[in-house]
């Protein structure tokens, strides 16, 4: 896998695990103030889920790429002679 393509991967990977770890612990406020949406969630923690979106995406394009490099799925057709 080339630079670039570990860098798309790795985006994607980042993407899709930040939104699973945006619904977790997201507790709406008791009481919203005027002109705010009651489904807002009071604390998001936007910081520790973008952390875990790192890691987790990290860790997925570490085992996409030993996918890729060990040929257990070949994305090359044999030519036809």
């Amino acid at each position: 896998m080339s630079i670039a393509g570990a860098v798309v991967v790795y985006v994607l990977c980042w993407w899709f695990c930040f939104f699973l770890a945006l619904p977790f612990g997201a507790r709406p406020m008791e009481h919203p103030e005027l002109g705010h949406a009651e489904s807002a969630p009071a604390n998001p923690r936007l910081k520790l889920k973008a952390l875990i979106a790192s890691i987790g995406g990290l860790v997925m394009t570490i085992v996409i790429w030993q996918i890729i490099e060990s040929d257990l799925i070949s994305f090359y057709q044999p030519q036809k002679s």
